[in-house]
């Protein structure tokens, strides 16, 4: 945006230092597309240098390897099957992943990318949610009959609490894959899971760290969770069907915009980080 020579190399030579993650000595898990998409995609988008496009289609590839036919979803941390005995475990946070594989399955990648995606999509929104919209942070399902054992968290206040930015995944990964399928069950599916999260927000539109801790309003606020469903609701308000729903929407994200830009939200010169009041893991 700057046109500044400098600043573009600094992108390249920090874009470049993740390319160990593409290696198959790097032990795979679902942050590849967090990682590589925002990293090596927006590095394509920019310069439209073939090199980091084929980055992003390996990418997404290496993803693929965690996905499991018999369940339907990706693995998300090969670590945990062990450590926590969660045989197929699929975390809220891999929606995120869903962006790589759809991209790469339209920019010369194996369609089989898109379909991945797509019976991820399917498998999470049927079995990762409770009836009230709001989802667990962990699935967890058996690698023999494919079938959902329980559900998990290992960021919230507990199973089946409402962690927020495990909500806030959710409502950003399903506005993606309306967005790239057209399906209208996956629209009406984000809007009732924004709709739980919109009606129990505090006054300022910053979640507490989950909705469930019994300590608010003396919890710890996630910042970070307004700005993942600040983005999710702008795109969303630009798809939506229902102008009414539309300008709710797009009034929400504003609103979330307005808190983040406040001094009480913004770092500004005190931290080096873009946000202050974010909440990573919690109960870690």
């Amino acid at each position: 945006n700057t046109k500044d020579e400098q600043i573009k190399a600094k992108a390249i030579k920090y874009t470049k230092c993740l390319h160990p993650l593409l290696s198959d000595e790097h032990e795979n898990d679902h942050d590849i597309g967090f990682q590589i998409f925002t990293s090596y995609g927006n590095a394509y988008r920019i310069t439209k240098n073939e090199k980091y496009k084929n980055d992003v289609i390996k990418g997404a590839e290496k993803l693929s390897k965690l996905y499991n036919p018999k369940v339907g979803t990706i693995l998300s941390w090969p670590h945990m099957v062990k450590k926590m005995n969660w045989p197929h475990n699929t975390i809220m946070d891999n929606m995120m992943n869903l962006e790589i594989l759809f991209w790469a399955s339209k920019n010369g990648g194996d369609k089989k990318l898109y379909d991945i995606a797509v019976s991820h999509a399917k498998v999470t929104k049927e079995t990762a949610f409770r009836d009230d919209g709001s989802n667990y942070h962990v699935a967890v399902y058996d690698t023999i009959t494919g079938k959902f054992i329980k559900g998990e968290t290992n960021q919230g206040f507990n199973a089946n609490s409402m962690w927020a930015r495990g909500q806030a995944w959710a409502i950003y990964g399903f506005t993606v894959v309306y967005r790239e399928t057209k399906d209208l069950e996956y629209l009406r599916f984000v809007e009732k899971i924004s709709d739980i999260y919109l009606k129990r927000l505090p006054e300022d539109f910053v979640p507490f760290w989950d909705f469930d801790d019994p300590s608010i309003p003396n919890a710890p606020k996630d910042a970070s969770a307004a700005a993942i469903t600040a983005s999710a609701l702008l795109e969303l308000s630009q798809l939506e069907d229902d102008n009414g729903k539309a300008v709710k929407y797009f009034t929400a994200a504003t609103n979330m915009l307005k808190s983040l830009s406040s001094d009480k939200y913004q770092s500004r010169e005190s931290k080096p980080s873009f946000l202050l009041h974010c909440t990573g893991n919690y109960p870690g």
